[in-house]
């Protein structure tokens, strides 16, 4: 009885040293995509009243936590009973993310008018703000849904060989430390001018050391927002491009002598821009079209 129980502890010790093992392998593989995942949501997070930013942000992340209940069960029915189907919709996944990184790339070299529409909330009726809030609240959750299907299936990427039972508790840890971290970092980002605007106010000197730090916070946080955007596109083109180095064989043995990382980046860089120009071939197709 007692040794039955131990060889119990001993397999429960095992699996979860495997566990954090396969966790480790698989949050290096999906981190790549965080930081893009990051500057979207900092970015539909920002723009509230300042006492309404924290409980829009805990409804966009209840939302997220909805989107991986939904998303976890599909993706481990697939790896259980179709397996290439992982495989194919992770290089699908790679396609998109590598078009999204070209599109970033383009419109950052390209210049090119934007019709922007300004809204004053000033302007607006507290229902009609209220409209606007559940407007961004929901275009979130939609696009926290694309990015939550891209890190799951990153994620059971890197497990499929391994039993349903390592790739259930792997990549369920690897979805919730992915909503916990990044909406944890967004809810600091997105209050960082707000304390910024407080240490300034502490007191009434002019020039106090807390003036200066309640500055530098104020003014960090659109640079912040916007380097991890160019960082969130550098990651998209090499998440992609490791996507396709190791799950297509032409692209695997392809430049042999060259550095993994340089070879990612530009397979990466070359079916992500072939994406984007069949798709702005396609708008175009579509537009003459319509004429």
């Amino acid at each position: 009885m007692a040794s039955g129980l131990f060889a119990l502890l001993d397999d429960i010790a095992t699996l979860m040293d495997d566990v954090a093992v396969m966790s480790k392998v698989a949050a290096k593989k999906t981190a790549g995509i965080l930081g893009d995942d990051l500057a979207v949501n900092a970015e539909k997070a920002s723009g509230f009243v300042s006492d309404r930013e924290l409980p829009v942000l805990w409804a966009i992340t209840k939302g997220s936590l909805l989107n991986k209940i939904i998303i976890l069960p599909f993706a481990f029915l697939l790896s259980a009973f179709v397996p290439l189907a992982v495989t194919i919709i992770l290089i699908l996944g790679g396609v998109y993310l590598a078009f999204e990184g070209a599109e970033k790339i383009y419109e950052y070299l390209v210049p090119h008018s934007h019709e922007d529409k300004v809204i004053l909330l000033e302007n607006l009726t507290p229902e009609e703000i209220l409209k606007k809030e559940k407007e961004k609240i929901r275009s979130a959750i939609v696009t926290d849904f694309i990015l939550s299907v891209e890190i799951v299936i990153i994620a059971l990427g890197t497990v499929v060989q391994e039993s349903i039972t390592n790739q259930i508790i792997v990549v369920s840890i690897i979805a919730l430390l992915a909503t916990i971290g990044v909406y944890g970092i967004v809810a600091i980002i997105v209050r960082m001018d707000e304390f910024g605007y407080k240490l300034i106010a502490i007191n009434e000197e002019n020039n106090s050391f807390s003036d200066k730090v309640g500055r530098v916070l104020v003014k960090a946080l659109p640079k912040i927002i916007k380097g991890m955007g160019i960082i969130g596109t550098i990651a998209l083109i090499l998440v992609s491009g490791g996507i396709f180095v190791h799950n297509i064989e032409f692209f695997h043995h392809l430049l042999p002598s060259w550095p993994s990382i340089i070879k990612e980046i530009l397979v990466g860089l070359l079916i992500g821009f072939v994406a984007f120009g069949f798709f702005e071939l396609f708008l175009k197709l579509i537009k003459k079209k319509a004429h």
